[in-house]
């Protein structure tokens, strides 16, 4: 069995409270310093909500933890260098577990230790209607990546296309950014980030 797989019991609305019960900020205190809604903390600590992927990165970037912290608190560093598909690190599967968003699922796993290399690579899978949220994503660093498959739209700022298998990108991510696929079919993207944001 894989050892990075995603334990099905994972509580997200737990880990968030327990994480901001450390730091001993108040559900308001953390919506503040993440910048979303003050209901929307409560609403994700009972599960009575599953947050976007945009939404999660605001919240955890109030908290002052990546994606990869959240969900694998425990895995050590590794000098590992290669890796099979079973060996990436899955950063979304816990997060779709108790409620499935409206449209559909955005899968995203990582290559290795992003943080100890400063460099964030990610294998991502969008189903037909999957966004990153209508909370579009803004964060320091630059982001590029490559269309595998499928086709997915991608706005930064007041710019937006629908890019095909073999298309790329390349930004600065502090301009606002938000991914999308509207066609029926799954699309496939590899991307890197630097410094490491999910």
């Amino acid at each position: 069995m894989d050892d990075l797989a995603p334990d099905p019991d994972f509580d997200v609305g737990e880990r968030l409270r327990a994480l901001r019960s450390q730091l001993g900020l108040s559900q308001r205190r953390l919506a503040d310093l993440a910048q979303v809604p003050h209901g929307l903390i409560s609403m994700i600590e009972t599960n009575r909500s599953s947050p976007s992927v945009s939404s999660l990165r605001k919240i955890l970037g109030g908290l002052g933890i990546s994606m990869s912290e959240f969900f694998e608190p425990d895995s050590p560093a590794s000098d590992q260098v290669f890796f099979s598909p079973t060996e990436t690190r899955d950063l979304t599967s816990l997060l779709f577990s108790h409620k499935r968003t409206s449209g559909g699922k955005v899968a995203l796993r990582q290559i290795g230790d992003a943080k100890r290399h400063n460099l964030q690579i990610l294998h991502e899978t969008y189903d037909p209607g999957a966004d990153t949220g209508q909370v579009m994503l803004e964060h320091f660093g630059s982001e590029g990546g490559v269309v595998v498959s499928g086709e997915i739209e991608v706005t930064v700022g007041a710019q937006a296309k629908v890019l095909k298998a073999g298309d790329s990108y390349l930004f600065s991510s502090s301009v606002p950014h938000r991914f999308r696929n509207l066609s029926d079919r799954p699309a496939t993207v590899i991307s890197a980030c630097t410094p490491p944001y999910l």
